[in-house]
């Protein structure tokens, strides 16, 4: 009878051995679910860094997408400019507005930032005089592409001109002033060049 009591009293309960044999296989799957949503969320960081590079290029496509200028010859003052025997640059210092930053005021220079298809107005006014009309010519690169010009003896003159352009990045459209002509601007800002992206190809 004490032999089967001390026996008894020596050996561990069935359940208590179950629970010392699952606690490791317990750590092991816990550590192993850790490990799987780690995972995961590691796969969702690299979604969402994927997804915000696509967002902001989309956003700087856009934002070269979006170019537009406009500016007056002279920043302030009255002035009559020329004749000059020879077409000479036209450097509109007064700047209206230059989103994308293409148009130039210190060289008069519009550089296409990006591929398309753009449009440009061109005005000029000038005094009227007997001998001297008052003209302008756009070029594209350095090729002559239209011409405003008008001419009476007398009172002001206006003149004036449009084209659609295709071009290509770094292409470089610019105004000259026709030879032997006299442009007028004053605080009034009427002579003026201007442009836009229509859009791109």
């Amino acid at each position: 009878m004490e032999t089967s009591k001390v026996a008894t009293s020596l050996s561990p309960p069935c359940s208590d051995t179950a629970q010392l044999e699952a606690d490791p296989h317990r750590e092991i799957i816990s550590h192993l679910r850790q490990t799987g949503s780690q995972a995961g969320n590691t796969e969702n960081l690299t979604n969402n860094q994927q997804t915000c590079t696509q967002d902001i290029n989309a956003v700087l496509r856009e934002m070269m997408n979006r170019v537009a200028f406009s500016a007056s010859l002279l920043d302030s003052g009255s002035e009559d400019i020329g004749p000059f025997n020879a077409q000479t640059n036209l450097v509109f210092k007064r700047v209206i507005a230059n989103i994308g930053n293409a148009y130039n005021p210190n060289t008069g220079f519009f550089i296409a930032p990006v591929r398309g298809v753009y449009h440009f107005e061109i005005f000029i006014c000038g005094h009227g005089h007997a001998s001297h009309g008052s003209g302008a010519v756009l070029f594209k690169n350095g090729e002559h592409i239209i011409t405003a010009y008008e001419h009476q003896a007398s009172h002001y003159v206006n003149g004036g001109n449009s084209a659609t352009l295709l071009l290509e990045v770094g292409d470089v459209v610019f105004l000259r002033h026709w030879q032997n002509t006299r442009i007028h601007d004053n605080q009034n800002h009427h002579t003026t060049f201007s442009g836009h992206l229509l859009f791109p190809m």
